[in-house]
């Protein structure tokens, strides 16, 4: 294949693949689903956030299809966050993640707008795939 041929069907392939922005005030966590989503067919992590206001201000920005929320946040916290981003852009898939488990953390979790919630550990390419819509690649 010319390289030209293989330019033009990365860039095919790009053009298809679900864009994604991590929100999350820990850095290793961050680390950890870039390297995840890197590793993905049909995902490209388009941006990371280290607070509820940053993140806001890139989904807004970068409109990705998907975003990863920590539910605990400095400043606003997730759910807040999640409202702000679905106020103005609702067709973006919010999936919640959080070290703590379901039982102790803000029971607008469930009515925030989030697509679900996950405890970090379970997030996987199955996982993601589940609750953004898609079929695994």
């Amino acid at each position: 294949m010319a390289a030209a041929d293989i330019a033009g069907a990365e860039m095919r392939d790009a053009a298809k693949a679900d864009t994604v922005l991590v929100i999350d005030d820990q850095l290793p966590f961050r680390q950890a689903a870039a390297e995840m989503l890197g590793h993905l067919a049909g995902y490209e992590l388009v941006g990371e956030a280290g607070s509820g206001e940053e993140g806001v201000e890139l989904a807004l920005r970068l409109e990705p299809r998907i975003v990863l929320m920590d539910v605990r946040l400095p400043g606003i916290d997730g759910t807040e966050a999640t409202r702000r981003i679905l106020a103005a852009r609702p067709r973006t898939v919010v999936i919640l993640v959080s070290t703590y488990p379901r039982s102790v953390l803000p029971t607008d979790i469930a009515t925030c707008g989030a697509a679900g919630f996950l405890p970090k550990e379970r997030l996987g390419p199955e996982t993601l795939a589940a609750l953004a819509g898609n079929p695994p690649t």
